[in-house]
This record gives C-alpha cells, sequence and structure tokens, in this order.
C-alpha cells in the first residue's frame, strides 16, 4: 500500500498525520474534480443550446470537459496505486471505479491489472501500454493503445446510456457527440500524449535505468493543464505511492539531486 511519507526517521504518529493529510487533500481534489465534470457533463448534454451566440462558449466547456476527463483518469490512476487514501483499499477501488465508469464504463480491476503490467515491463513487448513494433510511430501506437483498452464492453456501456439519454431525457444527439463523446475522444489523445507516448518514446538521452521513462521539462501550470502533472513521469515509476498533486515537489527533489544531469528529465 502507498504510504504518503517514507523518509527516514519519521515517527509512527508522523507517518499516520502524513497519510491522513494526503488522503484528505486526494479526496478534496477528486470530489472538485469528479464534481466540475457531473455539473459541466449534465448541464451540456441536457440543457445546452447550440447557437451562434453560445459557439464560443460551447467550445470552451469542450475544453474544459476534455481536461476534466483527463482529470477523472489521473484520480482512478492514484487509485490503482492505492495513493489517493494512503493504506485505504477499499476506498482507492470505490473511487477508481466510480472515475472510470464515468469516463467511459471501463473495469477498475482490468485496467489495474493493465497498468501494473506496464510498471513491471515499461517499455518492452510485455508492456501493454508500449508498442515494441513501432516505437517511434504516434497514430500506430495510439491505434494499438486504443484497442488495449477499449473493448466490447465499453461499446455496450456507451450504447446504453446514449440511448437512455435520448429516448429517457431527451437529450440531442449533437449534445452527445460534442460533450461527451469528443472530448472523452481527444482526452484519450492527450493522455497518450503526455502520459505514454512522450515519456516512454525510445529516443536520446538514453533511458538512464530500468523505468524505461523520462520527464518533461514544462512549467508547473502547463504541466496541470496537459496531464495533470501526470508528464513528470520517471518520478512516478520512481515512486508509484506519489499522488499526483506532489508530483511537481518530487520532480524538484529529483532535479536537485542531479538525476536531471543523469537524463532522466529533459525538454521532451
Amino acid at each position: 500500500m502507498a504510504d504518503a511519507s517514507t523518509a527516514p526517521g519519521l515517527t509512527a504518529e508522523a507517518r499516520i498525520a502524513a497519510n491522513a493529510r494526503q488522503g484528505r487533500i486526494g479526496l478534496t481534489l477528486a470530489g472538485l474534480i469528479i464534481g466540475g465534470w457531473l455539473a459541466a457533463h449534465i448541464g451540456t448534454i441536457f440543457f445546452f443550446e447550440w447557437s451562434w451566440a453560445t459557439a464560443v462558449p460551447g467550445a470552451a466547456l469542450m475544453a474544459l470537459l476534455t481536461w476534466l476527463y483527463v482529470g477523472l483518469f489521473i484520480i482512478a490512476h492514484d487509485c490503482m496505486h492505492g495513493s489517493l487514501v494512503p493504506l485505504r483499499p477499499q476506498i482507492n477501488r470505490w473511487v477508481g471505479q466510480l472515475c472510470l465508469a464515468l469516463y467511459a464504463g471501463f473495469s477498475f480491476n482490468f485496467m489495474n491489472r493493465k497498468h501494473h503490467m506496464h510498471h513491471r515491463h515499461a517499455g518492452t513487448d510485455e508492456d501493454p501500454d508500449f508498442h515494441d513494433a513501432e516505437p517511434h510511430a504516434f497514430w500506430p501506437w495510439y491505434a494499438k493503445f486504443f484497442r488495449e483498452y477499449f473493448t466490447g464492453r465499453e461499446v455496450f456501456y456507451i450504447a446504453v446510456v446514449v440511448w437512455t439519454y435520448v429516448l429517457v431525457f431527451g437529450a440531442s444527439f449533437a449534445n452527445i457527440l460534442t460533450f461527451w463523446a469528443l472530448p472523452a475522444l481527444v482526452s484519450s489523445v492527450q493522455l497518450f500524449t503526455f502520459g505514454t507516448y512522450l515519456p516512454h518514446k525510445p529516443d536520446a538521452p538514453a533511458f538512464a535505468d530500468r523505468h524505461r521513462s523520462r520527464s518533461n521539462d514544462y512549467p508547473w501550470l502547463v504541466s496541470l493543464l496537459t496531464c495533470f502533472h501526470f508528464g513528470y513521469h520517471h518520478e512516478h515509476h520512481d515512486r508509484p505511492d506519489v499522488p499526483w498533486w506532489r508530483l511537481p515537489d518530487a520532480r524538484a527533489d529529483a532535479r536537485t539531486s542531479g538525476q536531471e544531469q543523469a537524463g532522466l528529465v529533459t525538454g521532451a
């Protein structure tokens, strides 16, 4: 189980306090992201009306939903590592499954198994997130990534929800397409780009260790907007117990300790 603080010399009381603080912050941020997504999703699907006057706000809402979709997945990802609420596996499982259900009806158990395979075999032919046949080709790799996780289960789930929205609640197909389907699809490209392709693409400088990953060098705000700091990817592989909101601190620590000079942090 993830522990919020593994620094030597801490007392048991200090560790308990650190874990409790991480859990409070994690659940608060998760609540904001999930609540924001639900409000935007319901508001746009059922109450938004397209017109020339609403085109710009509509585009802004599409961008917001795309970013919140990324956030849903990042929360679920932290739950896979037990870092949302340290030492509380059932809470992590509940929240993770909720986020993945909202995203596209994914199974938490299935995604959890695949993700831990990725960590064990990063950048090899046993890594479900890696395309060893074409490791530099963006779209073939993305297509393989998409097929790995989007199965008949998700197709059935989406079909049921769409027809329920249309036949029971009177939602329009236009709103479903622009505020659900399109943001979800774009967010998958965003997650793939900043959380898989750039960190794990074989490139110069060479990977420095067994994690076969590297971090970007984006400023804090750009890092947040692109992938909720998941682009600080070597730090994540090195310390999977660190939640997304603490990754900037982990990256700063890595740079201070000289790992940047070892080629672990790049401007990718």
